[in-house]
């Protein structure tokens, strides 16, 4: 755990590992977000068709294609330029798609009260300054407007947290360590390179969220459907603890 690490080193990072993570990526996403976030985040969402919507943090665009597909017209930003080329390269030109950089605790190239939903697909966690990314967010919705945004599951995923297993393999429970610990971490993906995660408590997320001025509407923590155990049987393992948690928020006016 190292504070002096930041977003600047966070985007360097998902540059270096943009074309990897695409590649596990179907016109679902990948299998967490097929199974947990997608079912979760459409159904908090609701009917999109005629309503600007921005996409803030797109990656590789999957969820901007499902958006504008459902009749929105999306805004799909994000803070590493190599994850935007891919997504340009793998979205159909006549998709009402507009791909623009930003980094989401610093969107001032958007004006005021620009959407009607703004939905914010596991990329908190990857900001230094989540407290600035709320306020803007806030700033881009008109009033009533709605916010849904997905995270690692605070109280579960922490530094050092893991899997305690037997010599032979077998999941005993999942460890919990560090939970009070606020900053940022580093954790392995893919076989190489190692990405930047800031953690915070539960506390300080409804906290923030409340004092920039939303009101929390719903809080889920996504199971797997029966149909999606069906079809990917491995993950009934995910009932024994959360792997993520998704806030629906409203902008009061």
């Amino acid at each position: 755990m190292n504070h002096t690490l930041g977003t600047e080193e966070s985007i360097r990072r998902w540059d270096r590992f943009a074309d990897r993570y695409a590649a596990v990526h179907t016109k679902d996403g990948d299998l967490h977000k097929e199974i947990f976030l997608n079912p979760t985040l459409l159904t908090l969402i609701g009917a999109v068709k005629g309503k600007k919507v921005l996409d803030a943090g797109c990656g590789e665009g999957y969820f901007s294609r499902i958006l504008a597909g459902k009749g929105a017209e999306v805004t799909a930003v994000d803070f590493s330029r190599r994850m935007l080329e891919i997504a340009k390269e793998r979205t159909a030109s006549d998709l009402p798609i507009q791909f623009t950089y930003g980094n989401c605790e610093d969107l001032s190239t958007l004006q005021d009260k620009s959407f009607d939903v703004i939905v914010s697909n596991m990329v908190i966690q990857d900001l230094a300054n989540y407290e600035k990314a709320f306020q803007e967010m806030h700033r881009l919705l008109v009033d009533r407007g709605e916010f849904i945004f997905s995270i690692l599951h605070p109280c579960f995923v922490t530094p050092n947290s893991g899997w305690e297993k037997t010599a032979t393999g077998e999941k005993l429970h999942w460890n919990v360590d560090h939970y009070f610990y606020e900053g940022v971490y580093e954790q392995q993906l893919g076989d190489e390179e190692k990405m930047l995660l800031f953690h915070r408590t539960l506390t300080s997320y409804i906290s923030a969220v409340l004092e920039t001025g939303f009101s929390l509407e719903r809080l889920v923590e996504p199971t797997p459907s029966q149909e999606m155990l069906q079809k990917y049987p491995t993950f009934e393992e995910d009932f024994r603890c959360a792997d993520f948690i998704v806030f629906k928020l409203k902008k009061k006016g």
